[in-house]
């Protein structure tokens, strides 16, 4: 009963349970101009067998890229591959993936987690980089007091970076908890990023901060190749067609697997403003659908 309730919601923001059914909507959206991060669900888990079917997942999902010459990438958390359970054994399976990925010229992006995983995740990301792989990249989340001082180590680098705003519920110690504070510092942040910074991907469906950002791509002559933008499946398809015909590259953040349900409710438990954001989207595309004639 209790999945019964969200499975329809869920099927507007979830590919579907396998592969396959990602990879179905990957190209339907690559079909519309539109690029894509695929996602196996999953995250935490409590066994190295659970670990190492994660990473069973995602070889199968850049083999499926490559075959099927999906225009996209993936995106992965490091307590997927058992990050929790052992750090050697997190980082020999996520070198794994990056081999492969190597092999067939696909771009892996490990996704952020809880700032508890913070430091521990550019941890892993670094050594990772020292190691040679240039073909990874971070998310940094701009309601992090600590951001700021991330971005400039990654532009330092020359790491892609994804920013986004930050999904999790945390302390006042450690994050902004005002949102006119978060969009301030996002704000500043994608600016950073957009002058100085390798191929950032601006993870927002914030039209002010999307206007925002389009104000300094233009100011400061930046090539519309040189950035995405990146929004979650399901959320503004409306806004991530409109920026494509304007000639912007866009990724669809677009998670599968059977996951889906602890996913779902995790992100509203994270913040339950989540659920009036995906509410407040729906209304925003049947408004949009109304005035383009659309029942």
């Amino acid at each position: 009963m209790r999945h019964d309730l969200l499975r329809g919601l869920t099927q507007r923001y979830v590919a579907g349970e396998e592969l396959a059914d990602g990879v179905v909507v990957a190209e339907t959206l690559n079909t519309q101009g539109l690029l894509v991060s695929l996602d196996h669900l999953g995250e935490s888990v409590t066994s190295p067998a659970a670990a190492r079917r994660a990473v069973a997942a995602y070889l199968d999902a850049l083999e499926a890229i490559a075959g099927e010459d999906v225009e996209g990438n993936v995106s992965l958390k490091l307590t997927q591959l058992g990050l929790d359970l052992s750090r050697e054994m997190c980082m020999a399976h996520l070198r794994k993936i990056l081999e492969r990925a190597q092999e067939l010229d696909t771009f892996v992006r490990i996704d952020m987690e809880s700032s508890a995983y913070t430091q521990r995740t550019l941890d892993v990301h670094h050594e990772l980089w020292q190691a040679g792989f240039r073909n990874v990249g971070i998310v940094l989340q701009a309601y992090l007091y600590r951001t700021a001082a991330d971005v400039e180590r990654a532009i330092e680098m020359g790491a892609q970076v994804r920013l986004c705003k930050g999904a999790y519920l945390e302390p006042p110690r450690v994050a902004f908890a005002d949102k006119a504070e978060v969009d301030a510092n996002y704000a500043r942040l994608m600016e950073r990023l957009l002058v100085a910074g390798n191929h950032p991907a601006i993870a927002t469906h914030d039209e002010r901060l999307i206007n925002r950002a389009l104000e300094i791509v233009r100011d400061n002559n930046i090539a519309h190749d040189r950035f995405d933008f990146e929004m979650l499946f399901g959320v503004r398809r409306d806004l991530q067609l409109r920026l494509v015909a304007d000639g912007f590259r866009v990724r669809v953040y677009l998670p599968y697997g059977r996951e889906w349900y602890p996913y779902l409710v995790r992100r509203l438990a994270e913040r339950p403003a989540n659920l009036g954001f995906f509410v407040r989207s729906l209304l925003a595309e049947a408004l949009a659908g109304r005035r383009n004639g659309h029942p």
